[in-house]
């Protein structure tokens, strides 16, 4: 009962620090403006730390270019705290690395005008943006919640985005000790996948791990009541990607698979932004049926998924535990069946096998992933209930009131624990 008396108590206030956020609606940004919007609706004062909107297109979006570097704004019943940080035209490491201080730059002015708040709550995957809310934490006397969508300095070594040589020994050596040091500043560590929060043990000696996944919500993905969406043809079997084109997708696979494809009848769709676009476009210039789009709004997301005939995410069998692709949950909640491949220890791996809502395939063979494909397009009622497996696993695991309930009455708990 005392939980659901403080769900409601209109002077409790949190601060979220995140790189990204509204308008942003994909990945992270999507989420972090739910769950924020969420806070709200329970009653609690939210003032959100961000910079710019720029993902996926790794561009500040056009409404915000021309305002200052410092702009505070208020949407949904949030404060919004943002700084104009640095965005890299060349997404490399070095890029990352000056958008990541860039960033860090602002949010620490920016944290300053915040008098006071309950819990500070700190969503990475820039790691560094953990100092700034550790100070405020400090600061306000209040606790201290990193959450971590990304391990992005093990993800840059295993897509090699960070080349591991004799070069870049000392800084890995710095970098995972600054991070151990800032996830041990935290009262309480969440992530989206159980292999990640065996992977925060493993960084830290933070005892308070909570279990916290990205979400999905019925209403907002639709397949009993869609419109068929103009990406896609109605006349073509369409394999659909949606999100950031980014070194997390294993493309080297991707373009092998299209050199295998022999059927007229397939087409391959991909729908979004980010800094391999252009070198993808560019390897698959040869294969007319692959089509380029640009990401959809958050509006036309359900026309889209729910359009395609099956789904496909191809991910590099050396990333095991760093990422949890938030997309998964929107392929599997359209109620079509989902060709994934990746590494077969990671928890995407767990999911498709429990579910039956698709195939997940580790040993990058072409000729067994094209057959698997070929047969779900032979077999229409097999690809229906593939689809329908999927949707009814992860609306039972992965719903959003659910979720965002639980996470809310944790969060009571640990303010109740100052």
């Amino acid at each position: 009962m005392r939980i659901i008396l403080l769900s409601s108590m209109k002077n409790s206030t949190i601060t979220v620090f995140t790189a990204n956020y509204y308008p942003e609606d994909t990945a992270i940004g999507l989420y972090t403006t739910q769950f924020a919007k969420h806070l709200v609706k329970k009653g609690f004062e939210v003032t959100v730390v961000t910079g710019f909107p720029y993902y996926p297109q790794w561009k500040i979006k056009n409404d915000y270019i021309q305002l200052p570097d410092f702009h505070t704004e208020k949407i949904d019943g949030c404060t919004i705290l943002r700084y104009k940080q640095y965005v890299p035209k060349k997404v490399n490491f070095s890029g990352r690395i000056r958008l990541m201080l860039s960033l860090l730059y602002g949010t620490l002015i920016n944290y300053r005008k915040i008098k006071s708040s309950d819990i500070v709550f700190c969503i990475v995957p820039f790691t560094l943006s953990i100092f700034p809310a550790a100070l405020l934490a400090r600061k306000t006397k209040s606790k201290l919640w990193v959450h971590i969508q990304d391990f992005e300095f093990d993800l840059a070594l295993e897509t090699g985005i960070l080349k591991n040589n004799l070069f870049t020994r000392p800084l890995k050596k710095i970098i995972f000790w600054t991070e151990s040091f800032l996830l041990n500043r935290a009262d309480v560590v969440s992530s989206i996948s159980y292999k990640m929060l065996a992977k925060i043990n493993e960084k830290s000696a933070v005892k308070n791990v909570a279990y916290f996944p990205n979400w999905v919500s019925a209403e907002n993905i639709t397949p009993q009541n869609y419109l068929q969406h103009r990406y896609i043809n109605p006349k073509k079997f369409t394999l659909l990607y949606s999100g950031n084109v980014g070194e997390k997708q294993d493309w080297d696979f991707f373009e092998k698979l299209c050199a295998a494809v022999t059927d007229s009848e397939i087409e391959i769709v991909i729908v979004g932004d980010g800094g391999y676009l252009e070198t993808l476009k560019s390897r698959m210039e040869k294969h007319s049926f692959v089509k380029f789009f640009p990401l959809v709004d958050y509006s036309e997301l359900s026309d889209l998924l729910c359009s395609a005939n099956m789904h496909f995410l191809f991910q590099k069998t050396d990333v095991v535990d760093t990422i949890m692709p938030s997309k998964l949950l929107g392929m599997m909640a359209s109620a079509r069946p989902s060709i994934v491949t990746g590494n077969k220890e990671s928890e995407v791996a767990t999911i498709l096998e429990k579910s039956n809502g698709g195939k997940f395939f580790s040993d990058n063979s072409i000729e067994t992933v094209y057959a698997e494909i070929i047969r779900l397009k032979n077999n229409p009622d097999t690809t229906k209930q593939t689809g329908i497996n999927a949707r009814n696993f992860i609306l039972d695991a992965f719903s959003e009131d659910i979720i965002l309930n639980k996470i809310t009455a944790k969060i009571n708990a640990t303010i109740t624990e100052k």
